[in-house]
Order: structure tokens, then C-alpha cells, then sequence
């Protein structure tokens, strides 16, 4: 498995009515949400295309809402993904590259010690006359062994959820990243919430995904990368983040969002697995054939797909390398990997309470362990190393 390699080394959902995007209502998208449909076709090629196809033009009608709403503020990389305009991030920048940065008119905007990494994550202003690409382009000529990227913004990947609370898990620890929860709907759960791109509000992804993840007796920390902004959900909200969660020593996260690889980000999920956290994400909702959605394909996180009642993968869900374990994907909670991703983490969080590289690894190989095989026999690109129904 890819998260245990890395270890040793080291020693969208198709229902999309008033899905939440930063907050903000988006229309349902007609012909697309079909809640039992992996369960009424047959997975045959045709009608897999054809529900990809309808995954992804709902998740692209999704950022083209976003940028129509907020194109003051948001515009598009050069691959088409939503990114803050003018906004650059910079891991652990060095002083030196700092002054050259300002010295060619970059601002900073804000300069955030992440404590629990023992790291630093900066964001830099473009020089005024100059693009987003442009500003990229020169920070890396600046340090090219620097770590710069945009500022890219991350959707949830599933819709229309419908909250619901999981079984009874005395004394686990958990995280999520996401949007916001309303504690009072999490009967006997303690909850610890911050927002992390203003105040943390309640949300309906947020919420849904979180009965899922904690029962009665555990203790759930919240950070809203969303809070309702229209920037919400960006790269290095969900960076800081990670931050806070390795600060109150958070052994196992969940983040039910997508969206493009991303360098900053990438640094941050790395140094939380280094340190011994497990970060459980979903793959998304994009169809079998389309390209690795992040940060479920960061290496060391695990990455969970959605299946049917009847074990059968969800025609949306992606497939690849990056598949680690599958779960009930199509509930009550609603339809998409969102839903499944907090199965796997729930039972991680259950062996793990605190960050440990040596007992993570042990979590995570004993959960492979126990999975129920699905497809072909051994680990494969659709279900991973297998099915977990929470109970394990």
C-alpha cells in the first residue's frame, strides 16, 4: 500500500440540489443525482461514460457558478481549476527569498507559523500589473528550489446530504476538514471547531459527513475551510488547517474535498505524515477515467471510494493507484465518496488516537487486513485493498 511504503521509508457528487460550495447554494443540475442508480443498471462501459460524463460537466457547472458569483476574487489556473486571483502560497520560504519577493513587489498578506509542524506558510500578493501565472512564474525563478503554487480552491465531493450520526465510538479523537458542524446535532459528541477562512458556520456537507465520522462519545475536531467566504476552501486554509490538527495532536483527519494537485498542500500533508497522522480522503467523483483528484492521490493518504449496498463501485467514482479501501457510498447521508471516506476514518481513528509513524502504519496494515476483498482477487484500482463497513 502506498501510505505504507511511505511510511518505512521515513522510519462531487452527481446530486448536486443545494450542494455548498464556500457556503453558497448552487441549483440542482437536471438529470444528474440518481440515488440508487450503481444498484438498478448494469456497470456496463456506455452507462459508466455516460454518468461520468454527467459528474464531471456538474462539477465544472459547479466552478463556473463560483467564478460568476465571485470573479472579483477567484479566476482559473492554466489547467481550468479555481484558484484565489492574484494569490500565491509559499512553504517555509526562506528570508532571503522573501526579501528578493518584495523587492520585485510582492506583498505579503499573511505570514502563519503552522506550531504543529514547526513550519511556515506564506501568502504573497501579486506585483500590481502582474498576473497570477506571471507572479508564479517569478517566484520560481527566484527560489526554483522553493515550494510556490496558486492559491487553488477545493470542492466536497458528494451533494445533497442528509446528516446522520454514526455508531457509539467512546474515546476516539477525529478530525475533519471541511465546512462547518452544528455540535447540537452531534448527540453526545464533543466538538472543537475553528474556521480557517473566518468564522467556522454550519454547513449541510460538513454536517453529513461528520454524523458519519463520530458517534456518541467521541471527540471531533472541526476546522471549517469554508466559513461561507467566497475564497473558501482554498489550499492554504485546509493547509493551515493541518496545522492545527498536528497541534492538538490529531491522530486520524478526514477531508471529503477535491480538487488539483497542488505543491503547498502537498508539503503540508507530507510533513503531517511524517509525524506519524493518517489523512483519509476521498478519491471523487469524476468518473473511472478521469485524471487523480487531490488530496486523496497525495502519496501516504489514504484514499477511499464509494460502493453500492450491494458492494458494487459507484459508476462516478474514480479509480486508480490512489485507491486504498472502499465503503458504503450511497446512504441516507447522500451519494459520493464524501459519504465513504468517514467510514475508513472512523474505523482508523479507533486504532489510532494520536499521531504515531510506527503505530499508523500498524493501523492502517491491520485495517487492510480485515477488509472484505471486492473485484478482482488482491488490491485493485476500484475497490483498493477492500471493502470496510465501519464495524471492523
Amino acid at each position: 500500500m502506498r501510505w505504507v511504503v511511505l511510511i518505512a521509508a521515513a522510519a462531487a457528487a452527481p446530486s448536486l440540489a443545494f450542494a455548498q460550495i464556500g457556503g453558497l447554494p448552487v441549483p440542482q443540475v437536471p438529470g444528474v443525482g440518481l440515488p440508487n442508480l450503481g444498484e438498478t443498471v448494469g456497470d456496463t462501459l456506455s452507462q459508466t461514460q455516460s454518468l461520468a460524463r454527467q459528474a464531471m460537466e456538474a462539477r465544472e457547472l459547479r466552478v463556473r457558478d463560483l467564478l460568476r458569483r465571485h470573479r472579483d476574487v477567484l479566476e482559473r489556473d492554466p489547467n481550468g481549476a479555481p484558484i484565489v486571483w492574484r494569490e500565491i502560497t509559499a512553504w517555509s520560504p526562506s528570508p532571503e527569498t522573501l526579501a528578493a519577493a518584495q523587492a520585485q513587489g510582492f506583498a505579503i498578506t499573511e505570514d502563519a507559523i503552522l506550531e504543529g509542524l514547526d513550519e511556515r506558510l506564506v501568502t504573497l500578493r501579486a506585483p500590481a500589473g502582474a498576473s497570477t501565472r506571471s507572479a508564479l512564474r517569478a517566484l520560481r525563478r527566484i527560489d526554483p528550489e522553493g515550494v510556490f503554487d496558486f492559491n487553488h480552491i477545493y470542492l466536497e465531493s458528494g451533494g445533497a446530504p442528509v446528516a446522520m450520526q454514526g455508531q457509539s465510538t467512546p474515546g476516539v479523537r477525529v478530525g475533519l476538514i471541511d465546512g462547518g458542524v452544528d455540535a447540537r446535532a452531534l448527540s453526545g459528541v464533543t466538538v472543537r471547531q475553528r474556521g480557517f477562512a473566518g468564522d467556522a458556520a454550519a454547513s449541510a456537507h460538513g454536517g453529513a459527513v461528520a454524523g458519519l465520522l463520530t458517534g456518541p462519545g467521541a471527540a471531533l475536531f472541526v476546522a471549517d475551510v469554508y466559513c461561507g467566504a467566497a475564497t473558501g476552501g482554498s489550499a492554504r486554509a485546509v493547509a493551515q488547517a493541518l496545522g492545527w490538527m498536528a497541534q492538538e495532536r490529531v491522530g486520524v483527519i478526514n477531508v471529503s474535498l477535491v480538487g488539483p494537485r497542488n505543491a503547498t498542500l502537498q508539503a503540508a500533508i507530507a510533513a503531517m505524515v511524517r509525524r506519524g497522522h493518517v489523512i483519509v480522503a476521498a478519491v471523487g467523483n469524476d468518473g473511472p477515467s478521469a485524471a487523480p483528484l487531490y488530496p486523496a492521490a497525495f502519496p501516504g493518504v489514504i484514499g477511499v471510494t464509494g460502493v453500492t449496498a450491494r458492494g458494487r463501485a459507484l459508476l462516478e467514482a474514480g479509480r486508480g493507484p490512489q485507491v486504498d479501501f472502499a465503503a458504503r457510498g450511497d446512504s441516507a447521508a447522500g451519494r459520493g465518496t464524501s459519504f465513504a471516506s468517514p467510514i475508513v476514518a472512523r474505523t482508523l481513528a479507533r486504532r489510532l488516537t494520536a499521531p504515531s509513524p510506527e503505530r499508523a502504519a500498524r493501523a492502517v496494515a491491520a485495517l487492510e487486513s480485515v477488509a472484505t476483498d471486492l473485484g478482482a482477487p488482491g488490491r485493485d484500482d476500484v475497490y483498493g485493498a477492500g471493502l470496510i463497513s465501519g464495524e471492523e
